[in-house]
């Protein structure tokens, strides 16, 4: 009797230390439940408002005028929103190249009809590595990719030119965005900073991007044709910055051998061209000392697939510089007008409206005769236009 009773004794003291410890645990489980809403609300608030405003136009939110249709941070994170467009457009023509392809190209002009859906992968300023990355990145998520348009530029072969901060390898061929490009998109502050200059971007101008579409096409804004001469001086100025001891990289032109091996390997029909930029960005680079080294791009290019040159000196390259210029933005960025005549000879395509100096087939048989007549131009049109050469010079000794 006694030793049930002791055993009751320690049952019901072992009992009340359990409720005790139950008891005294509640208050923590209710501070950390307080603590973790208290900190993880704003963090999911941010996260929701930057998934809706959409500033880089990567979640393909709906736009909403005057709340987030004019994105003045979506030009500068091209190599982000382009790499996930094509994982959910999985285009089956892209448009590859720099801004110039970029801002110059519409998908959606009307020589492509039977090539859709068509998608501008064009970006700012690459290197021709950054260039074959994002078409093996189209051909990953598009199998059956039919056509690529390549837009070939001299300074995406300078062995100084690196690869752009904002470019990242972790993004390409996957056919899902990246967790690290969703994480920052999501909750980063500079995401949240985008999104609130997206919002007031759209409540001052709210049709400023509401054209952009989904195609990649990214044609200049709001051009201030006052300011022609302004953007020609700084176009001009950034080719000095950038490539006055231009070195021609052995390693990117493999990148563009590799471009035309996967076409080649993937049945795609490749069209390579040289882009048509204003006289003056020929003149840049003759005052570099690179005219030669030019030309020897050219052959080199050539040697492996056939090109359209639409450089030199031609009806369309040698407009005056002046405030209603219909063919140019500034010495290295063509319009859409010129980007469509650039289509109609690539696609023979309304060829009637196209110059006939204007875009030439380039062959290894052909090659010699046209850089010969492109310096027979050239003498002619500095006759003319001593004052454009002048501007190119002048601009140079600014910066010595």
């Amino acid at each position: 009797m006694k030793l049930s009773t002791q055993s009751t004794s320690k049952s019901s003291e072992k009992l009340s230390k359990f409720n005790r410890k139950k008891v005294s645990r509640k208050p923590y489980r209710w501070f950390n439940s307080i603590f973790f809403i208290a900190a993880f609300t704003p963090l999911i608030s941010v996260g929701l408002f930057n998934s809706l405003i959409d500033p880089y136009d990567i979640f393909n939110t709906p736009d909403v005028l005057g709340l987030n249709t004019s994105k003045p941070n979506k030009d500068k994170n091209d190599r982000l929103f382009k790499a996930t467009d094509i994982i959910r457009i999985k285009p089956v023509t892209v448009f590859i190249g720099s801004s110039r392809t970029k801002q110059g190209l519409n998908p959606s002009y009307n020589a492509l009809n039977n090539k859709q859906p068509a998608y501008n992968l064009a970006i700012n300023g690459p290197n021709a590595y950054e260039v074959r990355r994002y078409l093996e990145h189209a051909i990953a998520n598009q199998p059956n990719l039919k056509t690529v348009v390549l837009g070939v530029d001299f300074f995406m072969f300078n062995d100084s030119l690196m690869n752009q901060p904002t470019f990242s390898n972790n993004r390409l061929e996957k056919k899902h965005i990246a967790m690290q490009d969703f994480l920052n998109s999501t909750f980063s502050l500079d995401a949240l900073s985008a999104s609130q200059e997206t919002v007031q971007a759209s409540l001052d101008n709210p049709n400023d991007n509401d054209d952009y579409g989904e195609n990649g096409f990214m044609p200049n804004r709001n051009i201030e044709p006052d300011a022609t001469e302004w953007r020609f001086n700084g176009g001009i100025k950034l080719y000095f910055e950038l490539h006055s001891d231009y070195q021609f990289s052995d390693h990117y032109f493999s990148d563009f051998k590799k471009i035309v091996e996967l076409c080649q390997k993937h049945d795609i029909d490749l069209q390579v061209f040289i882009s048509p930029s204003h006289a003056t960005q020929w003149e840049a680079i003759r005052t570099t000392g690179r005219w030669h080294t030019f030309e020897q791009w050219k052959r080199d290019i050539v040697n492996i697939v056939p090109v359209w040159d639409f450089s030199g000196y031609n009806s369309i390259t040698t407009e005056p510089i002046h405030d209603t210029m219909q063919n140019y933005v500034d010495n290295s960025h063509y319009t859409e007008k010129v980007g469509n005549l650039v289509l109609n000879r690539i696609f023979s395509h309304n060829e009637n409206t196209v110059p006939n100096d204007f875009g030439v087939w380039l062959t290894p048989q052909t090659i010699e005769y046209h850089l010969s007549k492109i310096n027979t131009d050239r003498e002619l049109w500095a006759e003319k236009n001593s004052d454009e050469i002048q501007f190119v010079e002048s601009i140079k000794n600014q910066m010595k």
